[in-house]
C-alpha cells in the first residue's frame, strides 16, 4: 500500500518526464545517496573501503559504459579492458608530463583519449555486426597490450611497463585516505550515472535503441547508423576510460598492462549480462554480483567447512569459488535472461499491487 502513485498528479510535461516519476523512488534514491555520502564514511572500515566499496564503485562505472554500448546500442564489445587501459595510461601521461595538472582534468582527458580510441575501433561496426564485431573489438585488447608494453613513451620509459602515481589531490584536498578515495569515486559515479540516465532518455538514446532493435528499419526512418554507432562507442569509451583512470590512480596506485587484461573485459561483459542489458540499475547489480560474491564465498566456505567438521584448503576455496560462481551465472541466465534488473522491476510491479491479487 505504501508504494503507490495514487494522488501524484502531473501538471506539466517536465513533471511527466522525470527520471523517477514516482515520489517514493525519488526519496529512496536520495536517501541511498545521502547514506552513501554521510553514513558509510562514518561506519565503514579501511578494509571495507579498500577491498569492497572502491572496486565496486569503479566497476559499476565501467559497467555503465559497457552497458551503453552493448545494452542500449546492441554493439557487442570485448575490448573494454583496452579502453580502461587507454584511459589509465593517458591520464597518467597528462598527470606526470603537464606541470601542476589537476587530477580531475587528467581523468577527463584520459577519458577523451579513450573515446578517440573507441571510435577508431568502432569503425568496423559500420560494416560488421555480432560475433564479427566482437572479434574486431577484441583486437583492441591485444593492440593495447602490445602498445603499452613495447612503446616506452606511454609508460614514461619504464622498462616493465609498470607506472605509479602519488600526491593525488582535488581542489587542494589530499586523496590519500580510503575515505577520501571512496568519496571521490562515489562523486564521479553519481555524476556520470545521472548524465548517462538522462542521455539514454534523450533523442540520441532513442537512436541507439532503434539501432539495437533493427538497424535497417532505423536507417529507413532517418536515423544515421554511422553517427549513432560511433557516438555510442565514444560515450561508452569515455566512461570506461574514466573508470580505468580511477582504477589505476585510486584503487591500484601502481599498475602494468596486465592489470587491464582480457579477463577484465570478460568480467565487465558478465556484469552487464547478469545485471541486465539496457538498464542503468543493472550496472550496479552486476558490479555487486561480480565484486562482492567472491568475497562472500571466500568468507562463507571456510565457515561451512568448520560447521561440518572439515577444513577447506586455500586452493580448494579458490576452485569452489569458480565452480559456484560459474554455476550461479548460468542459473541466473536461465531463470531470468534479462538480468537482475528485470527481477527488481518485477518485484516493484508486484509491490505496486500488493496486497491485492489483481
Amino acid at each position: 500500500m505504501f508504494y503507490r502513485e495514487n494522488g501524484q498528479f502531473k501538471t506539466s510535461y517536465r513533471a511527466d518526464s522525470q527520471i523517477f516519476p514516482i515520489a517514493q523512488d525519488r526519496w529512496a534514491v536520495l536517501l541511498i545517496i545521502a547514506a552513501a555520502f554521510i553514513v558509510v564514511p562514518m561506519v565503514g572500515s579501511d578494509y571495507m573501503f579498500r577491498a569492497i566499496l572502491i572496486p565496486f564503485l569503479i566497476m559499476a562505472l565501467a559497467a555503465l559504459g559497457v552497458n551503453i554500448l552493448v545494452g542500449y546500442c546492441g554493439q557487442i564489445s570485448l575490448g573494454s579492458g583496452a579502453f580502461m587501459a587507454v584511459g589509465a595510461y593517458a591520464a597518467f601521461n597528462f598527470f606526470v608530463r603537464v606541470p601542476n595538472m589537476p587530477l580531475i582534468p587528467a581523468l577527463i582527458l584520459g577519458g577523451l583519449c579513450s573515446a578517440a580510441f573507441g571510435i577508431l575501433f568502432g569503425l568496423p561496426s559500420l560494416r560488421v555486426k555480432g560475433l564479427y564485431l566482437a572479434v574486431a573489438t577484441l583486437a583492441a585488447q591485444f593492440f593495447s597490450d602490445w602498445m603499452f608494453l613495447r612503446i616506452k613513451w606511454f609508460t614514461n620509459d619504464s622498462p616493465s611497463g609498470s607506472v605509479s602515481v602519488s600526491g593525488l589531490q582535488v581542489f587542494g584536498v589530499q586523496i590519500e585516505s580510503p575515505i577520501s578515495k571512496y568519496l571521490l569515486c562515489l562523486t564521479i559515479l553519481v555524476v556520470l550515472a545521472l548524465l548517462a540516465k538522462n542521455l539514454v532518455r534523450s533523442a540520441i538514446g532513442r537512436e541507439w535503441m532503434a539501432i539495437r532493435d533493427m538497424d535497417v528499419a532505423a536507417a529507413v526512418i532517418g536515423i544515421r547508423p554511422m553517427y549513432a554507432k560511433l557516438s555510442a562507442f565514444a560515450v561508452s569509451s569515455f566512461i570506461i576510460g574514466v573508470a580505468g583512470g580511477l582504477w589505476g590512480f585510486v584503487y591500484l596506485g601502481s599498475w602494468e598492462p596486465a592489470a587491464f587484461s582480457i579477463n577484465l573485459s570478460f568480467s565487465l561483459l558478465f556484469m552487464v549480462i547478469i545485471g541486465g542489458m539496457g538498464s542503468i540499475m543493472g550496472c550496479f547489480f552486476g558490479a555487486g554480483f561480480i565484486v562482492l560474491l567472491p568475497i562472500a564465498l571466500n568468507q562463507f566456505l571456510p565457515m561451512l567447512g568448520n560447521l561440518f567438521g572439515f577444513q577447506i584448503s586455500t586452493s580448494g576455496i579458490s576452485h569452489a569459488e569458480l565452480i559456484i560462481f560459474g554455476g550461479l551465472i548460468v542459473w541466473f541466465l536461465i531463470v531470468e535472461p534479462h538480468g537482475l534488473a528485470k527481477l527488481w522491476s518485477i518485484g516493484k510491479q508486484k509491490l505496486r499491487l500488493w496486497p491485492f491479487p489483481h
